[in-house]
């Protein structure tokens, strides 16, 4: 009976049923094969979420993301990158780089990134006369590039699941993240020089005032830094100052959204917290079915007969990621498949946070990559073109970022480094 039961949950999975049911059925399913009361499934899951003092800022940096995403915040962020680095050839290309990756950290979803400011920096781009093929695949991968800047949601979850320090996270994925904006920053200046792009002329005045224009803005990574790495507020305290500040920034001073529309802001946003607490309850159910059953360790017993050098493990490590990039969003490959590496990558003697950094830029990239990475199809319908072009239009890209991906595998001092000079616990 358990067996045809499994065959129905694939079934289910098959034809497109949530994620989070199918996880649910099968901790269900698990549970009942091993006698144990449903009942523990929910206490233990509640008990998780009531005793985790993290969760509840993962809706307010989201709230706090959309609000800056619903007014002009992009277009002052834009106007400031441009002044300070538009003289470089492929500029405009690099400004887009760091805009998309700033929306991204704060709003935790790549899509919201591509929609919010693909209709903002795909005609800029185009009329500079960067080609259109670099134009698409440029927006494509660098919606999610901000993936390992804090507060990114991906990144507070994963500390989560794998009780791993968050502050530890949010620092070493700093010259991670940068590094890939460097490398992608590179191919833009190439294509720049070969397109022989428009350029800026730099302007003291211009930078000025566009710093002026965007002040409010450019202050809130200041405030994240300082307040979390000074010791002056918990992660929790820096979520509600982060949506406070917003709320008056954006509401008060420059009066860009109406009272009347906040609702349906934290609707918006609400709407992705509440799919992200949903998967994370029924992964929990299934991760305490597991850690009961011991899969992990199973699992780990047959890989050691297979691979004993680390390295090999990592190179396994990364093609199963990017393909779990492609096919599960990154929430929902966060909160069942970390689980289940966890312990074994700690057998081979890397760092969680390591591994965590890893995690990330695997899936950051899979959102990217054919042929069902998930910004291909949002870009499809942001830019309305084929995805066979966008496949075309993305490949470049990738491939750096996965000289990237190579790097911060395999130099664990990149993610490491930052942590020991700063003494960050």
């Amino acid at each position: 009976m358990i067996a045809a039961v499994i065959v129905f949950i694939i079934l289910m999975a098959l034809l497109g049923a949530p994620i989070f049911v199918v996880i649910s059925a099968f901790a269900m399913v698990g549970f009942y094969a091993t006698d144990i009361p449903s009942a523990a499934l929910v206490v233990d899951t509640y008990n998780k979420f009531a005793n985790n003092p993290i969760l509840y800022t993962i809706p307010l940096f989201t709230f706090a993301g959309f609000i800056l995403a619903e007014s002009r915040a992009s277009v002052r962020i834009v106007n400031f990158s441009r002044a300070v680095l538009g003289w470089l050839p492929g500029g405009f290309a690099i400004v887009a780089l760091c805009v998309c990756a700033f929306f991204t950290a704060f709003t935790g979803a790549s899509g919201v990134t591509i929609i919010a400011l693909g209709g903002l920096l795909y005609p800029a781009l185009i009329k500079e006369r960067y080609p259109e093929k670099f134009s698409l695949g440029l927006l494509t991968s660098s919606g999610s590039l901000g993936l390992l800047f804090p507060p990114s949601l991906p990144i507070i979850i994963f500390g989560v699941v794998a009780e791993t320090s968050i502050n530890q996270l949010f620092v070493a994925g700093l010259i991670p993240g940068l590094l890939l904006i460097l490398l992608l920053s590179m191919y833009s200046t190439f294509t720049g020089i070969r397109s022989d792009v428009v350029k800026e002329k730099i302007s003291l005045r211009r930078i000025i005032k566009t710093t002026f224009d965007a002040k409010w803005e450019l202050f809130i990574p200041a405030i994240v830094v300082v307040g979390i790495y000074g010791g002056y507020v918990t992660l929790g305290e820096m979520a509600t100052l982060i949506v406070v500040y917003a709320f008056i920034v954006e509401v008060v001073i420059h009066r860009e959204i109406k009272i009347r529309n906040l609702p349906l802001i934290m609707n918006q946003s609400m709407v992705l917290v509440g799919g992200i607490l949903i998967i994370l309850g029924s992964s929990m159910a299934l991760t305490n079915y597991m850690i009961d059953a011991q899969v992990p360790m199973v699992i780990l017993e047959e890989m050691q007969k297979l691979i004993t050098s680390k390295w090999a493990f990592l190179i396994g490590l990364n093609i199963f990621l990017l393909l779990v990039g492609c096919i599960m969003d990154i929430y929902s490959a966060l909160l069942v498949v970390v689980p289940l590496i966890l312990p074994i990558a700690i057998s081979y003697g890397i760092d969680p946070v390591h591994l965590g950094i890893i995690f990330l830029t695997n899936l950051e990239i899979g959102y990217s990559t054919p042929p069902v990475g998930m910004n291909l199809f949002i870009s499809c319908f942001r830019f309305n073109k084929h995805v066979i072009e966008l496949y075309r239009a993305a490949i470049p890209f990738i491939i750096i970022l996965l000289i990237g991906l190579m790097l911060i595998t395999y130099i664990p001092q990149l993610s490491l480094g930052l942590i020991s000079i700063l003494g960050i616990q």
